[in-house]
């Protein structure tokens, strides 16, 4: 595919020596590896609503965020705080997100790595391939790639979320810690209602969101993500 140029980051220069320095101090002495994850990019594929696609961009990384929190020896940027610059740079209309200007966002949240990746759905059959991204040098570390059928999607999000823990040198999570994620079982079904969730909240579209949790929680009860999501619409 033809991959879109970003335009210069003039205005993000300008705002990295404020914007940095606050984002430090908050952080406080918070000395872990901070990690950053992008929306993942719809690479081309066929077999579902545009929506859903759309949305997957957004459900594949708050996943994702989800599994890399689970090792406490990182500190994981929320997905709000990332999504907050990606609109004031508007990269969400320029399209790809190059190494560089993804690690430029990164700095600007106090991240050690950045993650950005790409998905192919064909009919189906599920691609999700994810770049780990040294934010000081802009370098790509690793990328990891793997595929699976559509009704293991949360299984294919997990697997590459190990590789990539692996990959920025955490240590292995703790025996109870592991057994909980491992035996977790996300259906794809209310993975994709969690997503379209996450896509109408970036929207402003909150009763839409909240419509989207619910079913997310219908589907899948103990979905902790979709329940905490659904509380901070109903109190925001």
């Amino acid at each position: 595919m033809r991959s879109r140029s970003i335009v210069p980051l003039f205005t993000l220069t300008l705002l990295w020596p404020a914007v940095g320095g606050l984002g430090a101090q908050a952080r406080g002495q918070d000395t872990r590896p901070g990690i950053a994850v992008f929306p993942f990019e719809n690479g081309g594929s066929y077999g579902q609503d545009k929506d859903n696609f759309d949305a997957l961009q957004k459900g594949i990384a708050g996943l994702m965020i989800s599994d890399l929190a689970a090792n406490a020896a990182a500190r994981v940027v929320e997905r709000e705080e990332l999504q907050k610059l990606i609109d004031e740079q508007n990269l969400s209309a320029a399209g790809r997100v190059d190494p560089q200007t993804a690690a430029k966002i990164g700095k600007l949240v106090g991240a050690r790595y950045v993650v950005t990746g790409v998905f192919i759905d064909f009919y189906g059959d599920f691609r999700l391939d994810a770049r780990l991204i040294n934010v000081e040098t802009s370098e790509i570390v690793k990328v990891e790639s793997d595929r699976m059928q559509r009704d293991h999607l949360f299984d294919l999000i997990r697997t590459v979320a190990t590789k990539l823990m692996r990959d920025a040198n955490l240590p292995a999570l703790q025996k109870q810690a592991s057994e909980q994620r491992m035996n977790r079982q996300v259906p794809t079904e209310a993975l994709t209602y969690y997503s379209r969730a996450l896509l109408y909240h970036d929207r402003g579209q909150k009763d839409k969101a909240v419509e989207m949790y619910e079913k997310a929680l219908r589907v899948f009860p103990d979905f902790a993500e979709a329940s905490d999501g659904l509380k901070r619409e109903k109190t925001s």
